[in-house]
């Protein structure tokens, strides 16, 4: 394998030195657009939605044409080839759009057919790691790469808003929204600021444009949020009310010595059970009582459903280590240490597949759970809990 790919990186090197695609841009015979603040764009008349512009296709190798209602067009149809370059800003291929700027710096400005430039290609196709290189190269903000307006009207903005390339790779409906309202703030933070105003071939400014194309999956991840905290909500509410119960019944004989450290450990655990399932019910119902806009789903409540979820998975555990405890006092084998193994691993088996069954959903988390993270270190910092006297001193360098 290590052989197979060093001969694929040479030929890579050599492919990228002999590639002269990029030259034949359309960057020479492409005007510079500006922004537009109107409803219409060249006589072409929007009826807000109602009415779908017509225009004409080209088909790749026949010549022929067909007219189909849409407010798009693209002379770079779907089976043509693209130019090396875009073709590995679309593929998220970092090794050979590396290797290509490297060979050819210039190449940052090529254009295809469409107007669009390597970041117009790599923010449609939502590829995260070329769009990193370029933040890197510090090229974004000292062209005009931001400052691009495709054939259709489109800024970058557009392009975050169309779902044409859009392929959702996260657990649910909620996480895939709130990755594109990610995207969408990301790359509104880098263009100018007078571009959130501009208005494509039809007529939609890039928010009313993401909104339009968003709307069903807004739908769906409504539906998902709502069904999935009614749910938690009620075991919630139902393992909260058993716990409450069992917290004024232990288990065992009190006066007994020999069982109180498990007494102890009951009631510790049994507290913590029904303080995280009572804290679960309120997140829950918070969610419920959200209104379900496109802002509440960028951080709101996907962290509300994070939290909701780990208070869910903890209250669980320390539910099942609750009833393990029970069955230590009740029925106590000394000497058949097989049975208490059955007994406990019985005891445990159900948070085993709660884990399982949930671990594709708690891994949609992990990017909202390091953000709260990082909010709570900079709110609290953990240094300053340290006393002065154990805190490591800064050496002194001459």
């Amino acid at each position: 394998m290590k052989i197979n790919f060093a001969l694929a990186s040479r030929l890579t090197v050599l492919l990228v030195k002999a590639d002269s695609t990029w030259t034949d841009t359309h960057k020479d015979t492409v005007e510079d657009k500006t922004i537009s603040l109107s409803d219409i764009d060249e006589g072409v008349k929007l009826n807000k939605g109602k009415e779908k512009v017509s225009h004409t296709i080209e088909i790749a190798g026949d010549g022929k044409t067909q007219t189909k209602p849409s407010e798009r067009k693209y002379c770079c149809t779907p089976n043509e080839i693209r130019t090396p370059l875009l073709t590995a800003a679309s593929e998220g291929m970092v090794e050979i759009f590396d290797k290509i700027i490297e060979a050819h710096p210039l190449a940052i400005e090529h254009l295809d057919k469409d107007e669009e430039n390597i970041l117009h290609v790599a923010v449609a196709h939502r590829q995260l790691e070329i769009f990193n290189r370029l933040e890197q190269m510090m090229v974004i903000r000292d062209c005009r790469l931001v400052s691009r307006i495709n054939i259709n009207g489109y800024t970058l903005l557009h392009q975050v808003a169309d779902m044409k390339y859009y392929q959702g790779d996260k657990a649910g409906p909620c996480f895939q929204l709130q990755e594109e309202l990610n995207w969408l703030e990301r790359v509104r933070k880098i263009i100018p600021t007078h571009y959130v105003m501009h208005r494509n071939n039809a007529g939609n400014t890039a928010d009313e444009f993401f909104e339009e194309q968003h709307a069903e999956l807004l739908q769906r991840a409504q539906l998902w949020i709502k069904g999935t905290s009614q749910s938690c909500s009620t075991v919630s509410a139902l393992v909260a009310s058993l716990v409450y119960s069992a917290a004024y019944h232990p288990p065992g004989d009190l006066e007994n010595e020999h069982n109180a450290a498990a007494i102890k450990l009951f009631t510790v655990i049994d507290v913590t059970a029904l303080a995280c399932s009572l804290k679960s019910v309120v997140t829950f119902l918070s969610i419920l009582s959200s209104p379900f806009e496109y802002g509440d789903f960028r951080t709101s409540l996907p962290r509300k459903l994070a939290v909701g979820f780990s208070l869910l998975f903890i209250y669980v555990i320390t539910t099942m280590i609750s009833f393990g405890t029970v069955i230590f006092l009740v029925i106590r084998f000394e000497k058949k240490v097989w049975t208490n193994t059955l007994i406990y691993t019985a005891a445990f088996f159900p948070v085993c597949v709660f884990a399982l069954t949930q671990f594709p959903m708690y891994s949609a988390f992990i990017t909202t759970l390091q953000t709260l993270y990082k909010k709570i270190v900079q709110v609290v910092n953990p240094r300053k809990l340290i006393p002065r006297y154990l805190r490591p001193s800064k050496s002194k360098t001459c």
